[in-house]
């Protein structure tokens, strides 16, 4: 993979030298067309699958491989190629990349910056370490589940740089047991979905259900990255607050996250770190949709902290069927993508919604 890094250097700097945030790279998220397409184009030591999590392209190879080993089981999503809710997470990671927040924050090293290693994520950055939870993790989960074949082990690299980062299934499963446990079960309920007698619609809820249970167990476990929030601003930090907070919405609704439905979404995520001057919704050069976001999403979490956790509370307890789920995503899209949507309009259904059940 070595070989690929010269070129997709090029197309990621281009990228992070866009106006906003780069989503996607002719209809695949960045830099897909150079990472790995089956095991075997990793790293080799001794019989040992051995990626290195701290490479852009190395992480982002451990999303495609788990993307292509799961996809024979994700029937029930839909007949496309791209109905996955695993394709969510290298979008995601994408925009990370090109809006800088996957570089050395402290500035102590290049990093991640267009002036030294593009391919680098830093192990200060607090939205790397964080998302290591969500790519790291589940692979090792998925190799262990034999996705990518019978016996196939896998270590990932690491340096001094990266000590307290788990790098096997045995470290992750005694660090982070539950997060490995629910990873596990996600896996193992694809396979077992291939034999459900379940209606394609239930079929396709459940399975949501057990990768939002897996992802938010990542998510949860993230807190362990916390320190490194001290090297942003106070606005990046908030952002980044309500950023995770978002989750909860989104996996109790049990979103498809779909390349298509995920690009929808990120989107308007902002696309550089946030300065402390920066105050939604009046960041001169970002667009309305990036100030609409960062409104919506501050209120989200803003609204939650003021009535006691009782927002999300009552949404988690309205998303109590197939129905109401259907109609939850719909709300979140209108309320994160549709200006014109108020926000106590989406306050007064949820109550609603959730008296209902």
């Amino acid at each position: 993979m070595q070989r690929l890094t010269a070129s997709c250097l090029l197309l990621v700097l281009a990228a992070s030298a866009a106006y906003s945030a780069v989503i996607l790279d002719n209809g695949a998220p960045i830099g897909w067309s150079h990472t790995a397409a089956q095991i075997s184009d990793l790293p080799l030591q001794e019989g040992i699958v051995t990626p290195d999590p701290w490479n852009f392209l190395h992480r982002m190879s451990l999303y495609r491989l788990m993307i292509a080993n799961t996809d024979s089981f994700m029937g029930s999503m839909g007949a496309g190629a791209t109905e996955s809710p695993l394709w969510g997470l290298p979008l995601q990671f994408g925009w990370m990349q090109t809006s800088g927040r996957l570089a050395d924050p402290t500035g102590a090293t290049t990093c991640g910056l267009a002036s030294g290693d593009t391919m680098c994520i830093s192990p200060q950055s607090w939205w790397g370490c964080v998302n290591h939870f969500v790519s790291v993790l589940p692979f090792l989960s998925a190799a262990q589940q034999g996705f990518f074949g019978q016996g196939v082990q896998v270590q990932m690299q690491g340096s001094d740089a990266t000590v307290g980062y788990c790098t096997t299934y045995a470290e992750c499963a005694t660090s982070y047991p539950d997060v490995m446990t629910q990873w596990d079960a996600f896996f193992q309920g694809l396979k077992a979905s291939t034999d459900s007698p379940l209606p394609e619609n239930e079929k396709k809820d459940s399975i949501l259900g057990l990768y939002w249970a897996a992802h938010m167990a990542s998510l949860n476990a993230a807190s362990a990255c916390s320190a490194k929030q001290t090297f942003y601003s106070a606005p990046e930090v908030n952002f980044a607050s309500s950023w995770l907070s978002s989750a909860d919405y989104v996996s109790a609704a049990n979103f498809q996250s779909s390349l298509e439905k995920s690009v929808t979404f990120l989107t308007p995520l902002p696309g550089r770190i946030l300065q402390e001057t920066d105050q939604a919704p009046n960041i001169a050069d970002m667009t309305q949709e990036e100030n609409h976001t960062l409104t919506v999403f501050s209120w989200m979490k803003n609204m939650n902290t003021a009535l006691g956790g009782s927002l999300v509370r009552m949404w988690r307890s309205a998303m109590c069927s197939v129905t109401t789920r259907e109609k939850g995503k719909e709300m979140l899209e209108q309320l994160l993508l549709n200006p014109a949507f108020a926000t106590s309009s989406f306050l007064s259904i949820i109550t609603g919604m959730a008296t209902s059940c």
